[in-house]
């Protein structure tokens, strides 16, 4: 595969913002317009409207000769959230990992904008502009909060800039520059990680398991950003356990069952199945 750059950039509005501003609690006016965002394909067309940023083909995913994805289909749309759902061992974060080059793909189709992307690494896929927040949060414990985000310099991003808007949505950070990330609270430090992926400038960010380990009401906040990051034209695909935590700022879910996809669609069809017997309403 040859070297990918960042090409031309998306400039649509998402579809389904008013969906999202309803379940959010009413209007709202979006807070700041679509920032453009790079599309991941190297010389090829901006994706239309209905062509997924990524998508996964009849995937299969394992570990040696234990097969762990079992034919998933997926499909994040431009400037949409898609949550995707179910309990440990589900399948979920494997499905992440593969979305971010960090696993391969044994069978099915792997696609960014359209195009086959089987056996890209992480790297690869990050300057096409898929940022990766893994569970567990990835951050650096033993470097300040100041040398953490110099870590999304290395995109071609000038700290100052990832300093101002990181201590601009969490002055906290700001407070704590230059206190070792592994002494910060879990919240802290996922605002810490939050804000170093958002450095990068991507044009999708997949974050797994936002709310572990969190309060209810950090919980809350991060995702409060999330959607705003959305109404803001980034993509995003969400793997989370707690679905009432992500099912209101979602334009679409999937729940993940034993390594399949078991259920897909609008977020209130996916609450009703779920509502039973996995969300114990």
């Amino acid at each position: 595969m040859s070297e990918p750059e960042r090409g031309t950039p998306w400039a649509e509005e998402p579809a389904t913002r008013e969906g999202r501003a309803a379940r959010r609690g009413g209007d709202r006016e979006t807070r700041r317009e679509v920032v453009p965002k790079p599309r991941p394909v190297k010389d090829g067309p901006a994706p239309e409207e209905d062509v997924p940023l990524i998508e996964l083909a009849g995937v299969r995913a394992g570990y040696g000769a234990i097969e762990v994805l079992h034919g998933v289909d997926l499909a994040l749309r431009p400037g949409s959230l898609l949550a995707l759902l179910g309990p440990n061992g589900g399948g979920k974060s494997t499905t992440m990992r593969v979305c971010a080059g960090l696993h391969p793909v044994t069978a099915g189709e792997l696609r960014f904008a359209g195009r086959t992307v089987n056996g890209i690494s992480a790297q690869d896929a990050a300057r096409l502009g898929v940022c990766s927040i893994p569970e567990g949060r990835g951050i650096f414990a033993n470097l300040t909060v100041r040398e953490n985000l110099w870590a999304a310099t290395g995109t071609g991003a000038r700290l100052e800039d990832v300093e101002e808007k990181a201590y601009a949505r969490f002055p906290i950070l700001g407070e704590r520059r230059r206190q070792l990330a592994g002494s910060l609270s879990g919240g802290e430090q996922q605002m810490l990680a939050l804000s170093r992926a958002l450095g990068t400038d991507p044009a999708v960010l997949l974050l797994d398991e936002l709310s572990m380990g969190l309060a209810p009401m950090i919980v809350s906040r991060m995702y409060e950003t999330v959607a705003e990051l959305v109404e803001g034209g980034l993509s995003v695909l969400v793997a989370e356990q707690f679905a009432r935590a992500v099912l209101p700022i979602a334009d679409t879910a999937a729940l993940m069952l034993h390594g399949r996809v078991a259920a897909a669609g609008p977020p209130a069809e996916i609450e009703d199945r779920l509502s039973s017997d996995y969300l114990g309403g």
